[in-house]
């Protein structure tokens, strides 16, 4: 007699394998996942920036998506995905380990500045909100957690990395700013204006130019803005 079938545990995601979770594929998150347009503006950036042998810096893991659709669909040489949400980072391995991606290096930290004693990390219903501001959304928050501070610039020296991809909800333009980001081949930045105004945003560009970045209209869409060296 055949063996009962086993329910299944996978959602099928631009390719990829995307385990089931009670608390993370859930409604708009899973809907968007099984249309593959979970995250599309970033995803369609960085697949046209992405080249073989990159070293890639994500600030904002989230639940893994965007550096498991780099390591599995480019031949790059390392990726290094920051998440400050340590509830996140168990979720962030499964879905490495289901799709086979052995060259991620995931670290639970916040980069700033300078090394700093760890900082509060405000975790909200929506987990895809969880960031660094309080005032983004007092009401949602449902934990509070201690996170490991590491400096940045060190942090840049150490890893070399030559593509940077970026989504930290507001963090971005104090944190960019405080870096030199000229090693950088492309950089795939979503802004969030209605957390870091007029002001911000300017702040982001002038960063990225600076480095030696241009802005690079064909890979950016609505907020999530491209720079990339050389046309």
């Amino acid at each position: 007699m055949d063996a009962p079938t086993q329910p299944r545990q996978f959602l099928r995601s631009r390719g990829m394998k995307i385990p089931k979770h009670p608390d993370i594929t859930t409604g708009r998150v899973r809907g968007a996942l099984r249309e593959g347009l979970y995250e599309r503006k970033e995803c369609d950036a960085v697949m046209k920036v992405v080249q073989q042998g990159d070293v890639v810096l994500e600030l904002g893991a989230g639940i893994g998506y965007m550096s498991t659709l780099i390591a599995t669909k480019n031949p790059v040489e390392h990726i290094h995905a920051f998440e400050a949400n340590p509830g996140l980072i168990p979720y962030i391995r499964s879905v490495h380990e289901a799709n086979d991606v052995t060259n991620v290096t995931v670290h639970n930290a916040l980069l700033a500045p300078e090394d700093g004693a760890p900082a509060d990390f405000f975790v909200r219903k929506n987990f895809l909100a969880s960031s660094l501001n309080r005032e983004s959304g007092p009401d949602s928050i449902v934990s509070v957690e201690k996170v490991e501070m590491r400096s940045l610039p060190k942090t840049l020296a150490e890893l070399r990395p030559t593509v940077l991809v970026c989504d930290i909800e507001g963090a971005e333009a104090d944190l960019l700013a405080c870096a030199d980001w000229s090693g950088l081949r492309a950089a795939v930045i979503e802004l969030h204006p209605q957390w870091i105004g007029q002001a911000g945003v300017q702040s982001v560009f002038d960063t990225m130019h600076k480095a030696g970045l241009t802005y690079f209209p064909k890979a950016s869409e609505a907020k999530v803005v491209t720079f990339r060296k050389g046309w």
